[in-house]
């Protein structure tokens, strides 16, 4: 999906779950190239394009997917923020393949070629298999976006 606000481009791109093999990122790029061709943008527009993409689980095949087809920001659970922590120590665990530090809050994605932030939401919930929390409240993220200056 796309839409445009005040002259800038905001492109939204996600997968089904990675942790269950639902993610499809083989069609990501056909997808996104259809979107872009196909959205007719309005004589105002600055070519400034935002692109967001959301996922579930933050596997690392997905981040970089999304980063290579020109994310801006990625938006992912999956992780309840390690669920059971130490105070002051990264998440033990991710259930997934990103850093341990990269499992809750908001960090830098990077790969060779270009970068995005990575927003990792704690989540409300906790894993059917341990259904405790212990230092990680849970968390919803509430993003405001805001145009920077011209």
């Amino acid at each position: 999906r796309a839409m445009e606000i005040r002259g800038t481009r905001i492109e939204f791109y996600g997968t089904g779950d990675a942790h269950r093999g639902w993610d499809k990122l083989a069609a990501l790029p056909g997808a996104i190239d259809e979107m872009r061709e196909n959205v007719e943008w309005s004589a105002g527009t600055d070519g400034q394009v935002l692109g967001i993409g959301v996922t579930h689980a933050p596997y690392q095949r997905v981040l970089n997917s999304f980063v290579n087809q020109g994310a801006d920001v990625i938006f992912a659970g999956h992780t309840h923020g390690g669920q059971v922590r130490i105070p002051g120590l990264p998440a033990l665990v991710t259930n997934c393949d990103i850093p341990r530090d990269q499992a809750q809050g908001l960090s830098v994605w990077r790969t060779a070629h270009a970068k995005a932030f990575l927003e990792v939401s704690a989540g409300l919930g906790t894993s059917i298999y341990a259904p405790v929390r212990f230092a990680c409240p849970p968390e919803a993220v509430v993003l405001t976006l805001v145009a920077g200056e011209a």
